[in-house]
């Protein structure tokens, strides 16, 4: 028997809920955040899955833009921490990439880039560090960095962008004090503006202005860790599954698995699945971690190791090696899981691994 861990991606759920994003701001346009490979579901399957609905896309670096124009995406591409070397103007150029922009030292590099190879039709992101304090020109500068940007004849556009720190902690008042410094920068400034992350869209409209940066809620998973309404019409856009591969039965008194950290209180039935934490499955997730077989919850026993983990069978009689057992998805929310990791599900998405096949389908 292989061992068939798989991470089933639905095309189609990543479009329901890009739409849903952009239902929440009917005039806006929106950014589809696919870096990370589309937070492990496959930048290029997503991209083309979304090519002809989505208004662009959004990657962490150069690397991954030539990863999507190669694949022969045609939509705009935004690098959303800008170039790191002078040398990725030539091609940024070349490929009609879209790259922020976030601090007086890029403006001066570009400047005299451009100095030297003329160019038109820029489209430039101004980053203003509105209070997170990760990357951003400082308030104080940003009518300097406006004003320099808008007098070069190269930028054909201009949009002005921040990003939030705890808009996914709504009881915070850091999101209105984020949106208040955004104010105070944009009066007298006529600009596009992008502030809202997936949190924004689904929680902060009066930030929603004219470009909405969905990330996470794409792929049906949710940045809110007390739940949210919007969550409900979300679709999971990942189940991740694999096989019972050995099954025994474990007299009370002995232990299972690394550390011998679990101990059977009663006699029970074990079973055995293939995945690990070298897989990208948490190695944190305790026990009492649900997962689902058959249709029916059950729970991890015992350490995840590096290629197994092992989950309580006892009141399962009905299942049998070869069985599929799902980890998260259509049955089982990431969100859940992830409180159990004491982790987030954007850690869950991101560090799967390449030992884990991507199957994918588009109903």
């Amino acid at each position: 028997m292989a061992r068939n861990l798989r991470a089933e991606v639905n095309l189609a759920a990543i479009r329901h809920n890009y739409q849903l994003a952009k239902s929440q701001a009917k005039m806006a346009k929106a950014v589809a955040i696919i870096k990370a490979d589309a937070y492990g579901h496959g930048a290029v399957q997503v991209a083309k899955s979304l090519s002809g609905v989505a208004d662009a896309f959004g990657v962490a670096a150069i690397e991954e833009a030539l990863e999507l124009r190669e694949a022969g995406i045609e939509e705009p591409i935004l690098l959303l921490e800008g170039f790191f070397e002078t040398d990725e103007l030539k091609l940024i150029i070349q490929h009609r990439l879209w790259s922020a922009i976030h601090s007086l030292e890029q403006i001066d590099r570009l400047e005299a880039f451009l100095d030297a190879h003329p160019t038109e039709g820029l489209c430039l992101w101004l980053k203003v560090d509105s209070g997170m304090h990760r990357l951003g020109i400082h308030p104080a500068d940003f009518n300097q960095a406006w004003s320099r940007l808008q007098a070069r004849s190269e930028v054909a556009e201009l949009v002005v962008m921040s990003h939030f720190a705890c808009a996914d902690e709504p009881e915070r008042q850091d999101t209105y004090k984020q949106i208040e410094a955004m104010s105070r920068c944009l009066e007298g400034v006529d600009a596009k503006v992008s502030l809202s992350n997936s949190a924004g869209v689904m929680h902060w409209p009066q930030a929603h202005y004219d470009w909405l940066r969905p990330g996470i809620m794409l792929y049906g998973a949710s940045p809110f860790a007390d739940g949210h309404a919007l969550e409900a019409s979300q679709q999971p856009a990942m189940t991740l599954t694999t096989q019972v591969i050995a099954i025994r039965e474990v007299p009370a008194g002995d232990a299972v698995g690394y550390g011998a950290s679990f101990v059977c209180d009663v006699p029970m039935r074990i079973g055995t699945l293939a995945v690990g934490y070298a897989d990208g499955y948490s190695r944190h997730a305790p026990a009492g971690t649900p997962v689902v077989v058959n249709g029916q919850r059950t729970r991890i026993v015992g350490r995840v190791s590096m290629d197994m983990i092992t989950i309580d069978l006892t009141h399962h009689a009905d299942v049998q090696v070869g069985d599929s057992v799902e980890l998260w998805g259509e049955q089982l929310s990431i969100n859940e899981v992830a409180k159990y990791c004491n982790t987030i599900p954007y850690t869950l998405l991101s560090g799967l691994t390449r030992r884990v096949k991507r199957i994918y389908k588009d109903q």
